[in-house]
């Protein structure tokens, strides 16, 4: 892919996702008015019509509150969420006088685009994979797997660094954690609203103010606001998915640029593949992660491309080809790439 066309697609990719994200505040949003109409519903049974009606016009009251919820959620990830991952993935930070060769590694690539080095950390685990996480320029941090650093040599595990830079570059980290935020309160509040409608009581039917009709209107809305819960949380998942799916071609296309070397991209990515599970980490962690098998059982579902469909779109534009050991569906290739050469001392 030319440099010009690269970065195209990421000022396209950026602005698509600057509505996304704006979709999946609204979603917020529409869990409020799932609530207001719930609450109608339990406080009377009333015509369905009458309850949409009170529930519409409880909204400019409640969507104030609702703002400032989310936006107190989000301040409390913005300055926690690296705590909260590093407590979940149980990984260490990495210093260079812990790990030298990686954290020199990493430096080379970030002076290379004049980028601030992030933080660097490593997790205790088997698994191949690794993940960029952080709000700012000084929470910026590049996090891999123990098995990565063990299986990978130098030049697949620059390929890998320079990914999760491209990620850190093209603000994709901030996207995608802000989403991750947004989605988690989302879950929150649409939890919220089915215990809610599970333990509380309804009232009977009365007349309603300016209409002698009868109710039963009730089960309806409370069928709907669910309905709405649910809606809302599904779309929450794709607008995650969208997001996600999208950037890691740009990705492996900006660490080809970066490192000059797709050959190592291809051959990192075929050793990835299959075995890059994260058996700890919640599914918004995978999310964010340079591969993530968790795919459903769709791939319409997949937060990520497959490995196949993005080791192709690397032979074809960025001029990679694939090791004679790659045969069928991509697997971690034996040889002298797995022998114990680098061992866990030089990389941390």
């Amino acid at each position: 892919m030319a440099a010009f066309g690269l970065y195209s697609h990421i000022r396209a990719n950026r602005v698509r996702s600057v509505f996304l994200i704006g979709g999946l505040f609204l979603l917020v949003y529409v869990l409020v008015f799932a609530g207001a109409l719930a609450g109608e519903a339990l406080a009377e049974d009333a015509p369905f019509d009458v309850l949409v009606r009170r529930a519409l016009a409880d909204l400019p009251s409640a969507i104030p509150a609702a703002t400032l919820a989310a936006l107190a959620w989000i301040a409390i990830a913005y300055f926690f969420h690296q705590k909260m991952l590093g407590a979940i993935t149980h990984a260490h930070d990495v210093t260079r006088a812990d790990a030298p060769e990686l954290y020199a590694l990493l430096e080379n690539l970030c002076i290379s685009r004049g980028l601030r080095t992030p933080r660097l950390a490593v997790m205790d685990t088997d698994a191949l994979n690794a993940y960029a996480s952080g709000l700012s320029e000084s929470q910026y941090a590049v996090t891999v797997t123990r098995g990565l650093l063990e299986t990978l040599d130098r030049d697949e595990i620059e390929a890998v660094l320079a990914h999760e830079l491209t990620h850190i570059r093209n603000r994709d980290v901030q996207l995608m954690v802000t989403a991750m935020i947004i989605a988690g309160a989302i879950s929150f509040f649409g939890e919220m609203i089915f215990r809610w409608l599970r333990f509380a009581p309804m009232r009977r039917s009365r007349a309603s103010s300016g209409d002698d009709r009868k109710g039963g209107g009730a089960a309806i809305a409370i069928v709907v606001a669910i309905a709405l819960a649910v809606l809302a949380w599904a779309l929450s998942v794709l607008i995650r998915f969208s997001l996600s799916r999208s950037r890691e071609y740009l990705a492996d296309a900006g660490a080809v640029e970066l490192t000059k070397n797709p050959d190592a991209m291809i051959s990192a990515l075929l050793k990835i593949s299959g075995r890059s599970d994260l058996a700890a980490a919640p599914s918004a962690v995978m999310e964010m992660c340079i591969d993530n098998p968790r795919a459903g059982f769709s791939s319409l579902f997949a937060t990520h491309p497959p490995v196949a469909d993005r080791i192709d779109a690397l032979v074809r534009h960025a001029g990679g080809r694939l090791p004679a050991s790659a045969t069928g569906a991509p697997q971690p290739p034996a040889g002298e790439n797995d022998a114990p050469t680098h061992r866990r001392g030089p990389w941390g």
